[in-house]
């Protein structure tokens, strides 16, 4: 029987880096927000059941009016307001569950973390990470580096070059066991000066869990400067086409 899978999308980022006043989940990709893509696979998907939305201080109206109402995302489920930092808002989310918050509980399901930021995910990656979670219950989906990697030191000099066969650059979802993440990420908030950056981080440096990596997609690329807006908009045209 197939357990209970909820998306958790972070959209309550500011986009610093995008340098538009528009943060850039609400950027276009041919006529349609960054948001728009992945909700819409999520809202498609056999394995998904349910989505919480995490958005930024006062967006709550504007994500339910502009984008969940008027696309049709009928598995978004909650929408709550996010933290000013990713972990934050990761446990904001995490609380909605914890809390009974979504219409049908989920407590001993699955949880699938994505970056809103990343429009290409699509059900062949949910897919293989739904699998992987079944078995280790937990996963994080990536692909291997394709570049040499320095590690620099404090003067930017190289100190060390990994082994790249055993690099690999790490997108979303991440996938987890319920029950796992949420205990991950309570004991987290207890210890605030850890800084973590993913929530494999979390479950790794918190409960010491071992993380499967699955293959994602080179495509599933993170909009994050503006030079990645006209690959992502090369990527929907050859999807169209296609």
């Amino acid at each position: 029987m197939k357990k209970r899978c909820t998306a958790i999308v972070l959209a309550a980022g500011q986009g610093s880096r995008m340098g538009t006043k528009i943060q850039k989940q609400y950027l276009e990709i041919e006529g349609k927000p960054v948001l728009y893509y992945s909700l819409a696979v999520f809202e498609q998907s056999d394995i998904i059941d349910d989505i919480i939305l995490v958005v930024g201080e006062g967006q709550v109206d504007y994500c339910r009016r502009e984008i969940v109402e008027r696309f049709g995302f009928a598995k978004v489920d909650t929408i709550t307001v996010g933290g000013s930092e990713r972990y934050e808002s990761v446990y904001r989310a995490l609380r909605v569950m914890e809390d009974n918050g979504l219409k049908t509980p989920n407590q001993d399901g699955y949880v699938f973390i994505h970056d809103g930021a990343r429009p290409f995910v699509d059900e062949q990656i949910l897919a293989r990470a739904y699998e992987a979670v079944k078995k280790h219950g937990a996963c994080v989906v990536g692909m291997p580096s394709k570049d040499t990697i320095k590690v620099a030191d404090e003067n930017s000099f190289a100190k060390e070059t990994p082994d790249r066969k055993y690099l690999w650059m790490i997108q979303t979802p991440q996938v987890f066991e319920v029950s796992l993440i949420k205990e991950a990420y309570f004991r987290l908030m207890g210890e605030p000066c850890i800084q973590v950056t993913d929530d494999a981080m979390v479950a790794e440096q918190m409960l010491h869990a071992p993380i499967k990596l699955v293959e994602g997609s080179y495509e599933n690329i993170k909009i994050t400067t503006p030079e990645d807006l006209p690959i992502a908009e090369l990527f929907v045209g050859l999807r169209k086409r296609n």
